[in-house]
């Protein structure tokens, strides 16, 4: 049995659950702060289309082949992390932008195709 009480594969993951949040913190909700607070004008704009383009996508990638690891018990990184992606942005932009819920939306599907693809490559290598 994997999730044994108080041991073994279960404290793993709450461990690496507990580290991509901290991680998470970090990307989705320090770096937009960061921007707002700190670069002004027309840097400050490049620096949120890095941000929307290619941070965040990488991120919810590298989430998605995380969960990909153990789907069963991992399916709700890509979720979490799209809706805090969504707290973030509502609460360091502008409050109850529909666009950043269509942003959220595409991240979540990023997080989760790459996770069914993680899943699929790694059932096919322990064959």
């Amino acid at each position: 049995m994997l999730y044994k009480i108080g041991g073994g594969f279960c404290n793993i993951m709450k461990k690496d659950f507990i580290l991509w949040l901290a991680i998470s913190a970090v990307v989705i909700l320090a770096l937009p702060w960061l921007a707002v607070t700190f670069v002004k004008g027309d840097a400050g704009m490049a620096v949120c289309l890095l941000l929307f383009f290619a941070i965040n996508p990488i991120y919810f990638v590298a989430i998605g082949v995380f969960a990909g690891k153990d789907v069963k018990h991992l399916w709700s990184l890509p979720v979490t992390f799209a809706v805090l992606f969504l707290i973030g942005t509502w609460i360091f932009f502008d409050m109850g932008e529909m666009a950043f819920v269509l942003y959220a939306v595409v991240y979540l599907a990023l997080g989760i195709v790459t996770m069914l693809i993680s899943m699929i490559i790694r059932k096919k290598v322990q064959r």
